[in-house]
Parts: C-alpha cells; sequence; structure tokens
C-alpha cells in the first residue's frame, strides 16, 4: 500500500483508494493542469508534445494562483471534458 500525503495541513488526513488507471489513452481526453507555479507550464508542454504524437486528444487548464485549491468551476469542467488528469508542480 502506498501513501498519500495532502499538503494542505489536515490533522487528520483522509484516507482515499486510488482510481484505477486506463489499460490505454486511446480514445481517452487527457487533461493537463497548470497549477500556476514558475515552469510548470514547461513540463506540460513537453507532455503535450508526446501526448499529440502519439494522437492522443489534450485539454490544457490553468488554476488562477497555486496558493488556493481550484475553483469549483474549473473542477467540474474537467471532471466532465476529461478522462485522465496530469498536474503540474514545478519551481
Amino acid at each position: 500500500m502506498r501513501v498519500l500525503l495532502d499538503p494542505t495541513g489536515e490533522l487528520q488526513p483522509a484516507q482515499r483508494e486510488r482510481t484505477t488507471r486506463p489499460e490505454s489513452l486511446t480514445d481517452k481526453v487527457v487533461g493537463l493542469l497548470d497549477i500556476s507555479k514558475a515552469r510548470g507550464d514547461v513540463f506540460l508542454d513537453a507532455i503535450e508534445a508526446k501526448l499529440v504524437d502519439m494522437n492522443i486528444a489534450v485539454k490544457r487548464y490553468q488554476k488562477p494562483t497555486f496558493a488556493r485549491v481550484a475553483p469549483v468551476d474549473l473542477k467540474h469542467q474537467i471532471a466532465t471534458e476529461c478522462d485522465v488528469v496530469v498536474e503540474a508542480l514545478a519551481d
């Protein structure tokens, strides 16, 4: 079992099961979420280029600031438009 740490400083971290990964990204939409930290876009640009080369559909998103959780509307948009998400954390 792997332990996932939540950086939000919870006193009692929630126990969450990992979601099952798809066997393939064929016919899937991959969301790339930039949390607005410096150079996160550089990482996502490289990931996007590789996915596009593999003919995988990509949608890009960006949080307004890394200092707060993503707005509910943005999370809803990502959840309804994408099958999987890659989140960029960088500095």
